[in-house]
């Protein structure tokens, strides 16, 4: 796989007014008086509000694919934050080499066999198929050798440069779970949500407190 850095700019986005969708929705501009005349906005008229009928509120615990989903994600992210952080694949520090065209770096390749080159360099280079089996080091050898070759280049070995032997594959985490685990999550996940709000409500009682003034969440 070859990475392609661009450095083409995002676009700007500026959303058209639409007054007419705002008529429709209820939202009818303000008359400006002799006070505000250079200000205008929009008021909602109230006269067009209507209840909602027969709406009534669900709970994440009641809907099993929103609850599963939920506890999904807080297995993985807390399998995540468990681990130890590893450096990224395109860290400096796990350069494998660079090939070079005129002494101008057109490629970086890493130890665990990613590379990324210039827009002109890939152009050149076209698609490039890897050797199936092929990982890591070996990887990042053999894409160095064929880019070097294609463009009219040279390899440059990192001093961080490791060997096939010395290289570790990035353990994969699992991405399903039994139903105990997503249960258990899921109560977890509860429980910490509980904790927080308490905490939450502690600090501004006591930030309340300090101001001279109370509240009451009885209510």
């Amino acid at each position: 796989m070859i990475s392609n850095v661009s450095g083409a700019a995002l676009p700007h986005l500026r959303p058209a007014s639409t007054p007419a969708s705002n008529a429709a929705s209820g939202l009818q501009p303000v008359v400006p008086d002799a006070t505000d005349a250079a200000t205008s906005g929009f008021r909602i008229d109230v006269s067009q509000v209507k209840p909602l009928s027969g709406a009534k509120v669900i709970s994440a615990a009641d809907n099993p694919h929103l609850r599963d989903l939920l506890a999904t994600n807080w297995l993985m992210t807390h399998d995540a934050s468990a681990t130890q952080p590893l450096a990224a694949d395109n860290a400096p520090e796990n350069t494998y080499a660079q090939v070079k065209v005129d002494g101008k770096v057109v490629a970086t390749l890493y130890n665990g066999g990613s590379s990324v080159m210039t827009n002109q360099a890939a152009a050149k280079v076209g698609k490039l198929e890897d050797p199936p089996g092929l990982s890591g080091p070996d990887l990042a050898q053999w894409r160095a050798d064929r880019y070097a070759e294609l463009l009219g280049g040279t390899i440059e070995k990192a001093s961080t440069a490791i060997t096939q032997s010395q290289w570790t594959p990035r353990e994969s985490r699992p991405t399903t779970y039994s139903r105990e685990q997503l249960d258990a999550a899921f109560q977890a996940m509860v429980a910490e949500g509980q904790t927080a709000g308490a905490q939450q409500q502690s600090a501004y009682l006591a930030s309340r407190a300090q101001a001279g003034t109370s509240a009451d969440f009885s209510a």
